[in-house]
């Protein structure tokens, strides 16, 4: 069966201001300071691995936590579509093909952001917490044949995968970043040239 996968974060749902707001929150409760921009720069990667770097002094555990539960309550609600989004999704599953979101955000809150989007995906299809590599393993349990990402680990993993890698600069990565990760086409102007990029590669297989 046709598989297309999705990232989420910047990709298919707009979350970058819920994710800053929350962060910035609990970092100024513990009395730190952050930089916003540095925290928009490194949305679609794990935030296990960029909170020591974003905020050395404090302990990155207790502020993982407390960000989650924050962004859980406060955030997710607030999760828009990216432009094109839904049509994307629409035009995979007119095809009679099957949509998967891989993502480096934690489970809940990825079926969360999901639901307050408007998207419906069966939590079955969704695999969270995995990143770069980690994103080629879920993609090649789930036979994906295309994964559409905005930064440099989702063309990674759709290089594990042996997926077509689509990128998408709607995330904080330029399109010539993208291009120069490897990624095999790029949307320019993102998710609304899915459905005739979608359409022409279905077409030329």
């Amino acid at each position: 069966m046709l598989t297309v996968g999705f990232d989420l974060d910047m990709t298919l749902v707009d979350s970058a201001d819920s994710i800053v707001a929350s962060l910035v929150a609990v970092v100024i409760e513990r009395g730190f300071q952050i930089d916003e921009q540095q925290v928009r720069d490194t949305i679609g990667m794990p935030f296990p691995l960029v909170l020591p770097t974003l905020v050395p002094d404090a302990d990155p555990d207790e502020l993982l936590a407390a960000y989650r539960a924050h962004y859980r309550i406060h955030g997710v609600p607030l999760t828009k579509p990216l432009p094109g989004a839904h049509d994307a999704i629409a035009a995979i599953r007119e095809a009679g093909a099957r949509v998967v979101v891989v993502t480096a955000k934690q489970g809940v809150t990825a079926v969360g952001a999901l639901a307050a989007a408007g998207f419906e995906i069966p939590t079955s299809d969704v695999v969270a917490e995995v990143f770069a590599e980690a994103k080629g393993h879920a993609l090649l349990g789930f036979g994906a044949q295309v994964y559409v990402g905005d930064h440099p680990g989702d063309i990674t993993g759709a290089k594990v995968a042996s997926a077509v890698a689509v990128g998408v600069p709607t995330g904080p990565t330029s399109a010539a970043e993208l291009l120069a990760a490897g990624a095999d086409v790029l949307l320019y102007g993102g998710l609304p040239e899915f459905r005739d990029w979608f359409t022409d590669w279905r077409a030329s297989r």
